[in-house]
């Protein structure tokens, strides 16, 4: 557990220092002299591959940085331009023609400049990998939003108009039976992570099918730049199953099958027979499940979690960084951390990641109190759900299994002035939470009046966390809250934003809370601690790491 929690820490340090700690950046070729945290070290990779071959593989394409000796040894002499440059002269004309390129890159006054952005590093990424990652690391503040939240949402819901070369593999419903042998089609002998996605809920945009492809590639960008996992050893996969959104059935562009969703038994079938495949090949994989729909998260998580390596990113990853934001959100209140299982938290939304968030944080909350049935127990009045249907209460019919256990009780809101089904400005006017946690994927939720009613708050300095993803569906903007509530609160979102000018030389920070600062640690310190499963307590640890370099 202690080497997993240096790597978690690491990991966590490296991606939100590395604009101030550049360090070089080894190319992952034949000369290389330095190579990703692998457990290969130093070995040099044998290409087999000879001349235009090479140039056509990103993997190994160092354009004009090929030396005269690597030309005549790999068959390039005569098909570069005769000058070779050095890397960093190879960035610098990258650099130069990507800021002159923004504008025109874009498709339409309607494309944004950030799809500008990603279109010019995918064909980066198309064509020299390591120059890719080299920008990616150098570059990471401005450009993690671009290959990651929230460009990459935008990347999703256009994926098919902009697919220009594959990435990753595709399973499909219509493979059943032969993901076994389809599985050694990939060409990397060894993979060490893969993050895998079916598109059913990618990010707070539904159903996206096949599309949801680009998630996961933008996951992976993150493991290579921040983790330093080897980019020859991911794989970014999609698990096409159908699609139930009817824009994408009709859509004649639509890369994926054009069919509705497989469900039940036959939808289990198929996760199981691609979880036994590449555990097959790659016995240490580890498999980030990514954006499946709330119903599935819960379900494969426990069917897979003590067989295999893996975990669910919607779910614990995203708890991991909820708790180290409520962590924080005691210290910066000034009250000692022993009173965190006092915090009244109101958390609007009951998908897979308000769940995954509320056991993460009563389970905490019960291991200061003891760690006894009474303590779990008594963990669970310190929240209030809110759902599409209001405060999820024990009246309520039909409740989803998952947040039955913090539906409260009658009697109990009843001395509270609330009901079955109150509104999210309701709850919060009675409890006068510490904390407000949007976990709901809708845009603006946090509407003037919930925020005018958390002014009375009993809480000094009370908390907002708006963590819905992408930016259009984060639940309030920063300049809305401190505009409202005040300048005194703490305020974190899942998205990046601006910190907001409170005037008289005064600055409200805005803090995000995303799940990047998290999984590539958690993924790292699996590789290298060598665990069979992720486990609580690893998440857990992981979360503490992140606590401690939070400063609100």
């Amino acid at each position: 557990m202690g080497n997993f929690s240096r790597q978690v820490r690491l990991s966590s340090a490296l991606l939100k220092r590395l604009q101030s700690r550049r360090r070089d950046f080894a190319a992952v070729n034949v000369s290389s002299s330095r190579s990703f945290t692998t457990t290969e070290g130093h070995r040099p990779t044998i290409v087999h591959k000879r001349s235009v071959d090479i140039l056509h593989d990103p993997w190994f394409n160092k354009g004009t940085a090929f030396t005269m000796t690597e030309r005549d040894r790999l068959d390039l002499r005569g098909l570069l331009p005769p000058n070779v440059s050095s890397h960093e002269q190879q960035i610098e004309r990258f650099m130069a023609d990507l800021k002159r390129l923004e504008l025109s890159a874009r498709d339409g006054p309607s494309d944004p400049y950030s799809l500008a952005k990603w279109r010019i590093l995918n064909r980066l990424h198309d064509r020299n990998e390591t120059m890719y990652y080299k920008v990616l690391i150098d570059n990471i503040e401005e450009y993690a939003p671009i290959v990651y939240t929230p460009t990459v949402g935008l990347v999703c819901q256009k994926y098919s108009g902009l697919f220009r070369r594959p990435r990753g593999m595709y399973f499909s419903a219509q493979d059943r039976g032969e993901m076994m042998s389809m599985v050694y089609n990939w060409p990397a002998d060894q993979v060490d992570m893969i993050v895998v996605t079916d598109g059913g809920r990618i990010l707070g945009l539904g159903d996206l099918g096949v599309q949801g492809i680009g998630i996961a590639i933008g996951k992976l960008d993150l493991y290579v730049a921040a983790a330093g996992i080897n980019p020859q050893r991911v794989l970014p996969v999609m698990i096409d199953v159908g699609t139930n959104n009817e824009q994408l059935l009709k859509d004649p562009m639509y890369l994926g099958l054009q069919e509705h969703r497989l469900d039940g038994e036959e939808y289990i079938a198929v996760i199981d027979e691609f979880m036994e495949a590449v555990f097959t090949r790659w016995p240490h994989v580890i498999v980030q499940f990514e954006d499946f729909q709330s119903k599935w998260a819960f379900k494969l998580l426990q069917r897979y979690r003590k067989e295999y390596r893996m975990f669910n990113d919607d779910v614990q990853g995203t708890a991991g960084v909820a708790l180290a934001g409520l962590l924080g959100a005691v210290r910066a209140q000034g009250r000692p951390m022993i009173d965190f299982p006092k915090m009244k938290i109101v958390v609007a939304g009951a998908g897979s990641a308000g769940i995954g968030v509320l056991n993460a944080a009563r389970k905490t909350m019960s291991r200061m109190l003891g760690d006894t049935e009474v303590a779990f127990e008594s963990a669970r009045s310190q929240f209030w759900v809110v759902d599409a249907n209001g405060l999820v209460t024990e009246a309520r019919e039909n409740i989803d299994p998952d947040a039955r256990s913090f539906a409260r009780k009658v009697k109990e809101i009843a001395r509270q002035g609330l009901t079955e089904g109150a509104s999210l400005a309701e709850v919060v006017q009675q409890v006068k939470p510490d904390v407000l946690l949007g976990l709901s994927a809708v845009g603006g939720l946090f509407s003037k009046k919930v925020l005018e009613a958390l002014r009375d708050s009993t809480s000094t300095r009370p908390a907002i966390f708006a963590m819905s993803n992408p930016t259009k569906n984060a639940e309030c903007t920063p300049e809305e809250a401190f505009s409202i509530v005040g300048d005194n609160i703490i305020f974190g979102s899942g998205s990046p934003f601006s910190h907001v000018d409170l005037g008289n030389g005064h600055v409200g920070h805005c803090n995000q809370a995303n799940n990047m600062f998290l999984f590539p640690g958690i993924g790292l310190g699996t590789l290298l601690s060598g665990s069979k499963i992720v486990s609580d307590g690893m998440l857990q640890a992981a979360a503490e790491w992140y606590f401690r370099d939070l400063n609100f």
